[in-house]
């Protein structure tokens, strides 16, 4: 799940505060970023329990269609500031991203990040766009100081496209997640904004 940021940023619906009400905004002539819907919830599950991208998530294999429907038919809290995008060339899935509030009160300033691209799909910019839309969120609308990921320490396809992004390493966990019968290492990784916002103040 790599390929270059585009030299131009990619709009999305990250680009507002908004519902899933809203339409699309197309990246490319083909590449499309979005809220997702229940209608997503097959296509969604068979991405995350593909052969080639489950063993790199946390999730167990044969994930739930069901739930994600439900999950997908929740009114999103757009005020929480989370946000999950789904990217889509033409009608099919080929990627997610998300960031998720971390539920301490003490960390508010912190935002988790996840992703998973089709195999069919990487190295084509669906993970650079999705980066890029949600670090805008983050950046621009958020205030989130730090933005924060663990990932596969063998996983360097991602790792790349994460460095790229801004994210550096910060630790490595031993044994951190059981992955088809082997205890594997994942690192714990971080991008912290660029321009920390700042109050304009009076002159004088």
């Amino acid at each position: 799940m790599q390929t270059p940021t585009p030299s131009t940023p990619a709009r999305s619906e990250a680009d507002s505060l908004t519902s899933r009400t809203n339409p699309p905004t197309t990246i490319s002539p083909a590449l499309t970023l979005r809220r997702p819907r229940p209608e997503d919830a097959r296509a969604f599950a068979a991405l995350l329990g593909h052969p080639e991208v489950q063993p790199w998530l946390l999730q167990l294999p044969f994930t739930s269609e069901e739930f994600w429907r439900e999950r997908f038919a929740k009114t999103p809290d757009v005020q929480s500031g989370e946000l999950q995008l789904l990217a889509l060339d033409g009608d099919r899935l080929v990627g997610s991203a998300s960031l998720h509030a971390t539920p301490q009160a003490r960390r508010r300033h912190v935002m988790a990040l996840g992703m998973s691209v089709h195999p069919d799909a990487q190295g084509r910019g669906v993970g650079s766009a999705m980066m890029a839309a949600l670090l805008r969120q983050a950046d621009d609308w958020l205030g989130v100081l730090r933005v924060e990921l663990t990932v596969f320490a063998d996983n360097h396809r991602a790792i790349g496209l994460y460095e790229r992004s801004g994210f550096e390493t910060e630790g490595r966990l031993r044994a951190y997640a059981l992955r088809a019968g082997r205890y594997e290492d994942v690192l714990t990784m971080a991008r912290f904004h660029p321009r920390p916002p700042a109050m304009e103040r009076p002159a004088g």
